[in-house]
């Protein structure tokens, strides 16, 4: 039996009431009103490999966007660059292609956030995000001919699906101490196009990552207890250009 833990644990149960909010709000394709907290990274162009990361809040939709950081944040991302990404946004036609699986490129556009996992039993102190902890049977799956393709799964130990093993989230691996989930390629699942997209931690840096968004973990623990989910906080990853062209319409900070 393999369980899909969005259904199952109280967290979770927050999190598809926090996206209902959302449709709820009508907020559109891009930067609606009931969002107060935007993370936005500029990458130097498509095939940049880093970026540069500030969060930004404000109190209502009628107030300017305020930065929360005194100083930018360096962040990795994929070794290839950047890829439209499938999230909460229409990508403009420029000829630039769409994510797709084992591209090495990280998902460019406006995306929701999910769940926040980790292998210790809480999530940093002060955090407000949901938390799920890792344990020996969590999954998330990167296999396009999955039925689970791009999910969270846990399964039960008394029946392990021979995929299992490949699959499986806990590897002792310090960079994946905390893994915020990027909700690229969610609603719906597009097999093919991407799966398993967080922020977590970077394994150097000057290390790309495989199209996840990665920094060191203090600074990843800073925006992990800033986020509040009753502000909607949505993440904007973009060329400085292409952001510069698309910030009044798509109401970016």
């Amino acid at each position: 039996m393999i369980m899909n833990k969005s259904l199952l644990t109280l967290s979770q149960v927050i999190l598809v009431l926090f996206f209902g909010l959302i449709a709820a709000g009508s907020l559109n394709a891009q930067i609606g009103p009931l969002v107060r907290q935007v993370i936005v990274a500029r990458a130097a162009g498509w095939n940049s490999s880093t970026a540069t990361l500030q969060a930004y809040q404000r109190g209502s939709a009628g107030e300017p966007w305020r930065p929360v950081f005194s100083q930018s944040i360096p962040v990795n991302l994929g070794r290839s660059g950047l890829a439209w990404g499938r999230g909460v946004f229409n990508a403009p036609q420029n000829g630039i292609p769409f994510k797709v699986e084992k591209d090495w490129r990280a998902p460019a556009g406006v995306f929701q956030l999910g769940l926040l996992f980790g292998y210790a039993a809480k999530a940093p102190s002060g955090a407000r995000w949901p938390y799920h902890q890792v344990g020996p049977w969590d999954a998330y799956v990167d296999d396009p001919n999955n039925s689970y393709y791009n999910q969270h799964v846990r399964i039960d130990p008394r029946q392990i699906p021979p995929w299992f093993e490949k699959q499986k989230m806990r590897l002792g691996d310090s960079a994946y101490k905390w893994m915020l989930e990027i909700r690229h390629n969610q609603k719906p699942v597009a097999p093919g196009y991407g799966s398993a997209i967080f922020f977590h931690v970077r394994r150097g840096p000057n290390k790309p990552s495989a199209g996840c968004t990665t920094m060191d973990v203090e600074n990843l623990e800073k925006i992990i207890r800033w986020l509040d989910p009753k502000a909607f906080p949505h993440y904007v990853l973009l060329p400085k250009s292409d952001y510069d062209y698309l910030r009044p319409t798509w109401a970016l900070p």
